[in-house]
């Protein structure tokens, strides 16, 4: 490859890859559950600049391309809601996804508070499934989606990000 790929806090002109690598990436799910219209995919471009501006956004680059970026926020209860987490395609399955999710749990929980993570994941979606139980995520219940789709909850204490970094 040439380039490493480097973790970074996103910035405001991040937001038009972002939106663009979270459409390509969410085709998969979308294919997985038939429906395309989960809402990964049919976010706007103006939201995804609204959670860049007030979240906790971290992205992937090689180079100055975006490769990969997750959200995550504090929640009134205490917990983070950690969501969108995707990895280009021609990437996936060299540990990004992995170094994303520390980096805002530590983010989430050194400089936002944070005591649990919390996040959602399609009930069919085994990857995604497998990469959250490999660093320490316990699926605690299930929910559906504002778009349907039945969904797995999973979390895992603040303290607990610290073991699998």
């Amino acid at each position: 490859m040439g380039m490493s790929v480097t973790i970074s806090v996103a910035t405001e002109q991040d937001a038009e890859q972002i939106f663009k690598l979270q459409y390509l990436c969410f085709q998969s799910e979308a294919a997985l559950y038939g429906n395309y219209r989960i809402d990964p995919l049919v976010q706007s471009l103006d939201s995804v600049r609204q959670e860049v501006a007030a979240d906790c956004v971290y992205v992937a680059r090689l180079g100055e391309e975006v490769v990969g970026s997750v959200r995550g926020r504090v929640t009134e209860d205490g917990s983070a809601a950690i969501g969108k987490l995707c990895v280009h395609p021609r990437l996936q399955g060299h540990g990004i996804g992995a170094r994303l999710l520390r980096a805002a749990e530590s983010a989430l929980a050194e400089e936002r508070g944070a005591k649990v993570f919390r996040l959602h994941t399609g009930h069919r979606s085994e990857g995604n499934l497998r990469l959250y139980r490999r660093v320490g995520y316990q699926a605690v219940g299930t929910s559906q989606g504002n778009d349907g789709v039945p969904m797995i909850v999973l979390e895992k204490p603040a303290e607990a990000y610290v073991a699998t970094a």
